[in-house]
């Protein structure tokens, strides 16, 4: 099922790991091995997680990598989903207009 508007991954994070466990940025940074700027960028959705931040994450947090890469991806296809203009895409197998 496709989300029209999937969260960043820095809002779970904040919403649900930060004040369930009532962590700082701070100490969830140092936890993470980075700077508390870089994590805020993330918490704030300015930076996306990168295959490396999926890792920290993982380790600290819980889930795999790959469901940190995968929230990202869904963000990240979320906020373009509405601004590609797709009408002039055609699929393989159909009768493409010669140029």
């Amino acid at each position: 099922m496709t989300m029209y508007n999937p969260p960043h991954p820095g809002e779970l994070i904040s919403s649900v790991y930060m004040a369930e466990y009532t962590l700082s940025c701070r100490k969830l940074a140092k936890m993470l091995g980075v700077a508390p700027s870089t994590l805020t960028r993330v918490l704030n959705g300015k930076s996306a997680v990168s295959p490396e931040m999926s890792l920290r994450l993982s380790k600290v947090l819980g889930r795999t990598p790959e469901s940190w890469l995968a929230m990202q991806a869904n963000y990240d296809l979320g906020k373009v989903r509405s601004k590609v203009d797709l009408s002039g895409v055609t699929p393989v197998g159909t009768d493409c207009p010669v140029v």
